[in-house]
């Protein structure tokens, strides 16, 4: 009944939009306009406002703004950029009319790229959500926990890939295991974060291979079910990479780092106009980076090339063309790990179970993707894309054969192969009208995607034998007594990988009404998605199809604060091996509750929110206790939290991201099946009860030393789970507390940074109990990085 309400409600705000509006509308007209700089150039991310109404918005990266359905008369529209003088223009607003209006900066464009240079505008802190999340609205307005990473925090920490610190810059999440950088494993709110890039779910069971930095402009965490986006999908969230596009400046970066265990690393940046006319704009970011490891004989080699192309046919039409290619060469994928019968961290931080000779793994990653975008009017506007993903990877992984009670073991080496390949197509429409008084902001669209990931896991070798065991405390390397690995590939890998083979197709159409209120104060969101979803998994196929309800509610106490409430829904479907074959694995099903409170401070310089939840889910899949290559179905698990997250420019040249997250995540119901160690009240893998982040960043705005300044920051985790179960009266993890901290100059065009990780040396590590034995990944002991930047 609840769904078909739904539908009524919003098929009837769909269809009666001219007919309530005609008498009402001719009162009421909109604003478009740009603002440009004093040479003609658009400056983006101005904040706009329409004084003593509620009406406020930020320019996009083509300096073009709108305010819709605002009565008739004059009005004064205020553009602030942060750093310059405030701007203020009369503007006239006429019944049924547009009035275009254009705002000039008293910054030429050569100075607005010296102020990018200097990092004057607010470096740690976003407005609005980026085109790929499909909302229209400010951050503040939207009824769901959204927290944005920008691409100067990003740079101030030095993050080189999605494995690398990114975590610790939004509450509650984690990271689960290291896969030597092929991808990453983000977790939060009890589950794993399924991975977008520009909207579109890239998510795969081994991947996608983490982005490197170079390319990426901003990382958007939407937490909980985003049915806008998907429905099929952990209800805990998503993460969406936003990658580079022009900007229509023409500016170049160039950076080079090194730091500890042999790493360097150089990027290039390159923005700007290939035309006179300014139609055709192009982005080019190279990167090329060669590491080692505290551990011996590990190295990961990459390099990426992502040129991207914008043809704007006018300043309501755009296309644009992105290609990305990333090339990885790196040492067994497994030999992170360390194993040991007697507990966690027996042996010492930077000892290794990798022979010196293995053949490396090799990953070729290629992706294209085409966005069109086009604006009927400022009310109305179009977008279309779609994706092409080739990942291919020849390699192995190391995982011990037996691990003994006296501490020594049979290392074993498995080939693992792959292709991993996926095709995306998406077109949504975001639109506003109104029905007499009422405010309606309309997304639908339909998404449609393929994937297919194959793997050859067959062959394992080993390099110890049970008359000459790898001893643990006295290990010796460089002649393995049954030699090096050697894999036969004289199959085809389709051949080769016999049954390991996960294929998902899946159709979803969705519709949504965000209704305003009260000049649109209080705002009412009602949706629903209808998904279908077909997937052959290690040879089992299932077919799955939902529709799921989104209502969200949000009031805006002032413009800089505001209150919301929301309840979504998210279905996955899902393959496993039971101990019992004959018992069929159902779908996961999901719905998240929570209500929070976000705050804008010091007029927008930073914000805060804080945010409560629970998530139940049903059958979910987890690792057995006692054998893990066999999954557990849980009947039902509910997950509570608590969410604080601090961000932006505290004082002029103090910029801090803060965040702790409270989390408990438990089986609520026990199923029928249950083994043991998955009863009711049992803690559910994968997450830290508590955890605890802050990174701080202050620049000397006067003086001599004007433009050295100062950063430092902390993790902390304490209550952690393990990423699977453990075994009964096993250890549990110990707490986690990391220190971090550097020091940086900037100056014109040269920015020089350097950060010291790990300051205190200790001993960090995760990890699990496995059958009788345990394994852990340990972090390197205190380490250092040292970048210098040019921009140009």
């Amino acid at each position: 009944m609840l769904y078909r309400a739904l539908l009524l409600i919003i098929s009837a705000a769909l269809l009666s939009g001219g007919a309530f509006a005609a008498d009402d509308e001719a009162d009421y007209g909109h604003i478009a306009g740009k603002v440009l700089t004093t040479d003609g150039k658009p400056v983006a991310a101005v904040s706009v406002v329409l004084k003593d109404t509620r009406k406020m918005t930020v320019t996009g990266d083509d300096g073009r703004f709108s305010l819709k359905h605002i009565r008739s008369g004059n009005y004064e529209l205020e553009a602030s950029y942060l750093g310059h003088d405030r701007q203020v223009q009369t503007v006239t607003v006429s019944g049924g009319a547009t009035t275009e209006v254009t705002i000039t900066l008293n910054i030429s464009s050569v100075n607005l790229k010296e102020f990018t240079v200097t990092d004057n505008r607010n470096p740690y802190k976003e407005t609005a959500p980026s085109n790929s999340l499909r909302l229209n609205g400010l951050l503040i307005e939207q009824p769901q926990n959204i927290q944005v990473v920008t691409g100067r925090v990003l740079a101030d920490q030095q993050i080189t890939s999605m494995n690398d610190g990114i975590a610790r810059n939004v509450s509650g999440v984690t990271r689960l295991e290291h896969w030597g950088d092929l991808y990453a494993r983000l977790n939060m709110r009890g589950s794993r974060a399924s991975a977008f890039r520009n909207g579109m779910n890239i998510t795969s069971t081994w991947g996608p291979l983490t982005e490197d930095m170079s390319v990426v402009d901003h990382v958007e965490f939407v937490k909980g079910p985003a049915g806008f986006l998907m429905s099929n999908g952990e209800p805990s969230g998503i993460y969406n990479i936003v990658t580079k596009k022009p900007t229509g400046v023409t500016k170049g970066e160039a950076t080079l780092m090194t730091g500890s265990y042999d790493l360097y690393r150089g990027t290039l940046d390159l923005d700007g106009k290939l035309t006179k006319n300014g139609k055709l704009l192009y982005r080019l970011n190279l990167m090329g980076q060669m590491k080692n490891s505290n551990r011996a004989y590990e190295f990961n080699k990459r390099y990426s090339i992502a040129p991207v192309l914008t043809y704007k046919f006018s300043d309501r039409t755009s296309l644009t063309l992105e290609y990305l290619f990333q090339h990885v060469n790196m040492f067994d994928a497994g030999s992170f790990y360390v194993f040991h019968p007697d507990g966690y961290a027996k042996l010492p931080r930077n000892f290794t179970t990798a022979e010196p000779g293995i053949d490396p793994t090799i990953i070729d990653d290629h992706s294209v993707q085409l966005n069109f975008q086009h604006s009927f009017n400022p009310a109305w506007k179009l977008t279309v894309q779609g994706a092409y993903t080739d990942y291919k990877q020849e390699g192995s992984t190391m995982w011990p054969i037996a691990v003994n009670p006296d501490a020594t073991m049979i290392r074993g080496v498995g080939i693992w192969d792959a292709i991993n390949r996926a095709e995306f197509g998406q077109a949504f429409l975001n639109g506003e009208f109104h029905t007499g008084a009422v405010q309606h902001k309309i997304l639908t669209g339909i998404d449609v995607g393929n994937k297919h990931y194959l793997a050859d896991w067959s062959q394992t070798i080993p390099l110890d034998s049970n008359n000459a065991f790898f001893d643990l405390n006295n290990p010796k390397y460089g002649s393995p007594v049954m030699g090096l690995p050697k894999f036969d590939r004289s199959k085809s890998l389709k051949e080769r990988a016999g049954s390991n083979i996960v294929d998902q197709f899946y159709t979803g159409l969705y519709v949504q009404d965000e209704l305003g209120f009260f000049d649109n104060a209080l705002r009412l969101t009602l949706a629903g998605r209808f998904t279908y979803v077909q997937e052959n998994s290690y040879g089992t196929k299932t077919y799955d199809n939902r529709f799921t309800p989104r209502i969200g509610l949000s009031y805006s106490i002032d413009k800089s604060m505001s209150v919301y409430a929301l309840y979504d829904v998210s279905f996955l479907p899902q393959s496993g091996i039971l101990e019992n074959k004959d018992e069929k694995v159902k779908p996961v099903t999901g719905n998240n509750i929570e209500a929070g409170v976000k705050k804008d401070w010091m007029g927008g310089r930073w914000n805060t929110s804080l945010s409560a939840y629970r998530i139940i889910k049903n059958n979910e899949l987890t690792p057995g206790p006692a054998n893990s290559n066999f999954s557990v179905q849980l009947g039902q698990t509910k997950t509570e939290g608590v969410e604080f997250d601090l961000r932006g420019e505290i004082v002029k040249g103090l910029s801090l991201v803060a965040n702790y997250a409270y989390t408990d995540s438990r089986i609520s119901r026990a199923s029928e099946t249950a083994a043991v160690g998955s009863k009711k009240g049992d803690v559910v893998p994968g997450y830290a009860k508590h955890n605890a982040n802050a990174w701080l960043h202050y620049k000397l705005e006067k003086g001599l030393l004007k433009g050295f300044g100062i950063s430092a920051g902390f993790s902390y985790q304490a209550d952690r789970t393990t990423w699977s179960w453990g075994g009964t009266g096993q250890d549990p993890m110990p707490s986690y507390f990391r220190l971090d901290g550097g020091l940086f100059w900037q100056k014109d065009r040269i920015s020089v940074n350097a950060n010291v990780f790990n300051i205190l040396d200790e001993y960090l590590y995760s990890g699990a109990a496995y059958a009788s034995y345990y394994y852990w990944q340990a972090e390197p002991g205190r380490n250092m990085r040292l970048s210098v930047g040019y921009k140009f």
